[in-house]
């Protein structure tokens, strides 16, 4: 959330919506960048998800935004294993048709 704003400004270019936001100065507001997440495997999901219930006990973060992250993280862990589990069959599978030969 932003405080203190005063005003934003909206512009379009190359079919990008570009919004600046000023305060009460007329600065401009340059937010923060998200950092990179480490969702390479289903330990560093598994790692993310104990980070959000970490913080939602705290306190630091709400507890309906920590529900809809860790829904999101376990779609994600799922499919994961679904690809983890189908690449492992598939070597299964061509380890037996290659002894079968």
């Amino acid at each position: 959330m932003v405080q203190n704003c005063k005003d934003t400004f909206a512009k379009e270019s190359d079919g990008k919506v570009e919004v600046e936001l000023y305060d009460k100065s007329n600065n401009i507001l340059n937010p923060t960048p998200l950092s990179k997440i480490d969702l390479r495997d289903a330990h560093a999901i598994r790692r993310e998800m104990a980070s959000v219930y970490r913080d939602a006990r705290a306190r630091t973060l709400d507890s309906k935004e920590a529900s809809r992250l860790v829904y999101i993280l376990d779609m994600l862990r799922k499919a994961f294993d679904t690809g983890e589990l189908q690449e492992r069959l598939e070597l299964v599978e061509r380890t037996l048709n290659s002894r079968r030969l």
